[in-house]
């Protein structure tokens, strides 16, 4: 059963305090050269029009208009937004940075030749409205592209360890369900006239030890600050103890070095 329209506006609410809190611009910074990377394979040209949702800090929407794309960034995260904004300046880039709902974007009908998500959309609790919306706004014949983590990947299974101590809320799918090409297939088959899935892996490389990774992520990202505020002081120290050893069991460096390989599905879709 979804949530009602009242829960559902409590939910996003909630979805937004959760994003605003801590500093998830730290975090992404250990993700750009992989947006880059993404971002290459879309081939986007000079003058195309461009549309990143859940935006963040611009990791996609920065090197989209580098490359002479026209871009617009939409995120419910105020704070992430107005870094992205000083990101764009810094480089005297040109990127319609605005406040937005990926259930409900304030964008004309085919508005963009592209749009495109990384790590973002895939979390709006209504995953049919928000694919409705990502190809309501793509012409026909563009491109709609999405990096979703995968269930059996490193970030999924360290989100299944949150869900040991946090319950889900009830009524959304789990978020990782877009990491499964059949129901990708069957959220955005509809509006596509050709569907390409390819697993690829974000590398993780942070200068300091698993422990410490941990300890960044209580600081830092705002769903694992917010996980943490809700329980005791037991619970606390298991659910930390619980992720330093998912760090430390998948870390591929030594000596105060953590890198890990996570994986995600790489979507990219032409619009019917």
């Amino acid at each position: 059963m979804q949530p009602s329209e009242d829960s559902l506006a409590k939910l996003k609410q909630g979805m937004r305090r959760t994003w605003m809190s801590g500093d998830f611009g730290q975090v992404a910074r250990y993700i750009t050269k992989t947006a880059e990377q993404f971002v290459e394979r879309l081939n986007i040209q000079p003058g195309m029009r461009v549309l990143d949702v859940a935006c963040g800090t611009g990791n996609l929407s920065i090197p989209a208009a580098r490359r002479g794309a026209e871009v617009s960034g939409v995120d419910i995260a105020l704070n992430l937004l107005e870094q992205a904004r000083e990101r764009a300046r810094a480089e005297n880039l040109r990127v319609a940075f605005e406040e937005g709902d990926a259930e409900q974007l304030p964008f004309a009908d085919a508005q963009f030749d592209g749009a495109m998500s990384m790590f973002g959309a895939m979390f709006a609790p209504r995953p049919e409205r928000f694919a409705a919306e990502f190809a309501r706004v793509t012409r026909p014949g563009g491109t709609i592209a999405m990096a979703n983590w995968t269930p059996e990947g490193f970030v999924g299974r360290q989100t299944a360890i949150g869900g040991r101590y946090i319950p889900p809320p009830e009524g959304v799918p789990p978020p990782m369900l877009w990491g499964r090409e059949e129901i990708v297939k069957k959220r955005l088959g509809p509006y596509a006239s050709s569907l390409q899935m390819t697993r690829r892996t974000a590398d993780f490389d942070f200068p300091f030890s698993p422990q410490e990774v941990v300890g960044f992520f209580r600081e830092y990202f705002g769903p694992t600050k917010v996980a943490f505020s809700r329980l005791g002081e037991p619970e606390q120290a298991a659910y930390a103890k619980d992720l330093e050893a998912h760090w430390q069991e998948n870390n591929e460096a030594h000596e105060g070095r953590t890198q890990v390989r996570a994986e995600f599905l790489e979507v990219i879709a032409v619009r019917k």
